[in-house]
């Protein structure tokens, strides 16, 4: 088996029309296609970043609640690499979304910060 890299990350989300706006207007995601499934009830939005095809976004119906944050058994948080974290998180609070508090990881030394998308699913900006 040879592993070529991360294809994309599935999102089921609870507001369709919300998370569409937050990923593409605030995150600056692009959609690449956009389906409605009759048969499942479901949207099925791609996204890609930088011409790279990223984030499967899904509406169902009446999905269950994560249980607890973030240290929940599943997917804990998806990252994504910028260049100026302060810049990052500047263009966040310009558009509402508020991110915590910078820090460093111990390892790397690198700065990192979380903030939430609409169904408070944490998403990471890591300085590169």
């Amino acid at each position: 088996m040879q592993i070529r890299g991360i294809h994309h990350i599935a999102i089921i989300c609870s507001d369709y029309e919300r998370s569409k706006r937050f990923y593409t207007e605030v995150l600056g995601f692009k959609i690449e296609r956009e389906v409605y499934r009759l048969e499942r009830k479901s949207y099925k939005l791609d996204l890609s970043l930088n011409g790279l095809y990223c984030i499967e976004l899904f509406s169902f119906p009446n999905p269950p609640k994560r249980v607890s944050m973030p240290e929940s058994c599943g997917l804990r948080h998806i990252a994504f690499q910028v260049e100026n974290i302060e810049a990052a998180i500047s263009e966040l609070n310009a558009k509402n979304v508020i991110a915590e508090a910078v820090r460093v990881d111990e390892f790397t030394g690198k700065k990192f910060t979380f903030f939430a998308d609409p169904d408070n699913l944490p998403i990471e900006f890591y300085e590169r």
